[in-house]
């Protein structure tokens, strides 16, 4: 279904949640949005084939419709495994359920309508964060990393895709530029993109590389990777 929720002009605009008219255009709404969204959820899938462990579980956190779950669930190579798909909001949740219903995934997949600030982590050897803690408060994502990392083992993997800012004002405005430039390009018009910028000012709250690094040495990961970045989105792979 076309993401047409921005289109029409509105006297206020409310913030963004993922309700369910955000659920029922999901998919074309990311795949306009996000440079190399597809490529990401592929690669996913790929990290996944070649880092899970026999017997451990996949995570899978802020899950939406269940796209990077589904990228896992085709890769990984060891059927023991379990995939563990968490989202806090009930009508994504619903959703990807349908979805995940309509597939044959090769390991068992379990849906959580949790936060993912509390949700259990155990038994981990994959965990993914795709365009979620940028929706996480500022004052609690250096305790869900820590999470994450006190649940991975030595050598196993955190996935992490965010919209970044840069701490050159120049350079910054300039990724933006060039992202509304491709959001026009794929159908949004000016009135589309501003109102989508109103709803989800100081809702997706993004920071620097720099502070995702930071966060991730201190957490006790021992190398971050830059694997994939176009403008001011990019996905780092985070080893225990």
């Amino acid at each position: 279904m076309k993401d047409d929720l921005y289109a029409q002009a509105r006297d206020e605009v409310a913030r963004f949640c993922f309700d369910e008219q955000v659920a029922r255009v999901f998919p074309d709404m990311i795949r306009r949005s996000v440079p190399g969204y597809g490529t990401m959820i592929d690669m996913i899938g790929v990290f996944a084939a070649r880092y899970a462990r026999p017997g451990t579980r996949l995570y899978d956190l802020g899950s939406s419709l269940g796209a990077a779950t589904l990228a896992m669930a085709k890769l990984v190579p060891h059927r023991d495994c379990e995939i563990i798909a968490v989202d806090n909001s009930p009508a994504m949740v619903e959703q990807a359920a349908t979805i995940l219903a309509s597939e044959v995934p090769l390991v068992p997949v379990t849906q959580r309508c949790e936060d993912v600030r509390t949700t259990v982590l155990e038994n981990a050897s994959v965990v993914v964060l795709n365009f979620t803690l940028q929706f996480v408060p500022l004052e609690d994502r250096d305790a869900l990393i820590q999470r994450i990392a006190d649940a991975l083992s030595p050598g196993d993997i955190l996935v992490l895709s965010e919209k970044i800012r840069f701490p050159d004002d120049e350079e910054d405005a300039l990724q933006q530029a060039l992202h509304h430039a491709f959001k026009r390009n794929n159908g949004y018009s000016d009135l589309e993109i501003s109102q989508k910028r109103t709803a989800i000012e100081n809702v997706l709250i993004p920071e620097t590389l720099a502070a995702h690094e930071a966060r991730l040495t201190q957490a006790g990961f021992s190398r971050v990777h830059v694997w994939f970045r176009c403008f001011n989105f990019l996905s780092l792979v985070a080893i225990r």
